[in-house]
């Protein structure tokens, strides 16, 4: 039998938990800041046997987070860059990447830096993208000609939907079918 020890948790041992936890979920997702915040605040309450006050873990994570990021394991500017690329590959709006972006958490100043970046690689990022979602759901002028007129109102909201603008969805649903097949050869 293996006696028990009525041993309280140092302020070291729980910072060392909370890391080691924080480096398996670094490895396994890759995640953004808040999101590894997140993660580590539901990760130790509910773990945690002994009574702390919130405002204690917060502060020993922000010091987990902090050293994390002063050795380069997590990094918003590298998070918002990645997804941005993987999402502009998928077909997304640079209104949707905005959106993402903030959602996770991500400061302000990495989000403008991403979109800057991607419209001066690319300045017409969404017609390029919009492309990609009519290729994608077969919609606007990937449809049979017959078909364009009936479903034109449809296909136009599920561009807005996916987040681009009436200019932008309307430029792409007005291309004839020959500039449609020669601009997805380039894509």
């Amino acid at each position: 039998m293996i006696p028990i020890r009525n041993k309280k948790k140092t302020l070291q041992v729980t910072v060392d938990e909370m890391r080691n936890f924080a480096f398996s979920y670094v490895q396994k997702y890759a995640p953004s800041k808040q999101q590894l915040k997140t993660y580590l605040l539901k990760k130790y309450l509910t773990t945690s046997s002994i009574k702390v006050k919130k405002q204690d873990v917060t502060n020993l994570i922000d010091i987990v987070l902090s050293d994390l990021e002063k050795n380069r394991f997590i990094s918003d500017k590298f998070y918002s860059e990645s997804k941005a690329k993987s999402m502009i590959k998928r077909g997304n709006s640079i209104n949707k990447i905005r959106s993402y972006l903030i959602g996770k958490g991500i400061n302000d100043r990495f989000i403008k830096e991403t979109i800057t970046k991607i419209s001066d690689e690319n300045s017409d990022q969404d017609f390029f993208s919009a492309i990609k979602i009519c290729k994608k759901k077969k919609i606007g002028p990937a449809r049979i000609e017959d078909n364009r007129s009936l479903f034109y109102k449809k296909d136009i909201s599920l561009l807005a939907r996916n987040g681009f603008d009436f200019e932008t969805s309307k430029k792409v649903m007005d291309l004839d079918k020959k500039d449609y097949l020669s601009i997805i050869k380039f894509i």
